[in-house]
């Protein structure tokens, strides 16, 4: 197994709230660091690694509401917590922070060895490193203060693009990072209002009417879970 280290802000069981495996238990592993820099991010506790901000795994796993508080681990000894809580879900969600800042096909293999399923969660702004097997789920991430381009080599590895969108603005980025670009047949595209605006929401299922794509509702944030 690969001695990549991880910095690991939390690691919890859920449901899946959005995309393709909306509804769908799962745990989920919320990575530390991300240079993209969304305003309207919901997690800017995961963007620096601070060293007076580093704990035990025990204290990560334990802590309740958001911190920037993160522990350094590797692959086998995030598979023994996951084994050692005695999770139910199968369905592994790797997230950040930009997790794509760290090669997880170590951490993907530990998984997928025990009989789990790995989902990742990136801008697009990092080269993904993965297993084959490995869920992409691509959220481009167009024009934010870190300045980083979305990755064509991103985007045709994408399992999923799941776009936010809040004007039409947003939905005429997708397009223009889409042209020339060689996706996998059978990748699902999918728009996400943003902060559950109405006219975003009637704008995304419009645009998804038209072009059969799929609309992505964060069903977390009307449900109030994690």
């Amino acid at each position: 197994m690969s001695n990549t280290r991880f910095r690991i802000n939390e690691m919890f069981e859920t449901i899946q709230g959005e995309g393709v495996f909306t509804g769908v238990p799962a745990v989920f592993i919320r990575l530390q660091i991300c240079n993209v820099g969304c305003s309207w991010c919901d997690t800017k506790q995961t963007w620096e690694a601070k060293n007076e901000d580093q704990r035990s795994f025990g204290e990560i796993i334990a802590k309740q509401g958001d911190s920037p508080t993160w522990s350094d681990v590797d692959a086998a000894e995030i598979v023994a917590m996951y084994q050692s809580q005695q999770f139910n879900a199968k369905h592994i969600v790797i997230t950040g922070g930009e997790p794509c800042e760290y090669d997880l096909t170590a951490l993907c293999d530990a998984f997928e060895a025990i009989g789990c399923r790995c989902q990742i969660e990136t801008s697009g702004t990092s080269e993904i490193r993965v297993t084959p097997a490995t869920w992409v789920t691509v959220s481009p991430k167009v024009a934010m203060k870190g300045k980083l381009p979305v990755l064509p080599s991103s985007l045709e590895r994408a399992d999923e693009i799941k776009h936010p969108v809040a004007t039409q603005k947003n939905v005429d980025q997708l397009d223009e990072l889409l042209q020339g670009v060689k996706l996998k047949g059978d990748v699902v595209i999918a728009l996400q209002p943003i902060s559950q605006k109405p006219r975003a929401t009637e704008l995304c299922i419009e645009t998804c009417i038209q072009r059969n794509w799929r609309l992505s509702v964060q069903t977390h944030k009307y449900l109030s879970i994690a």
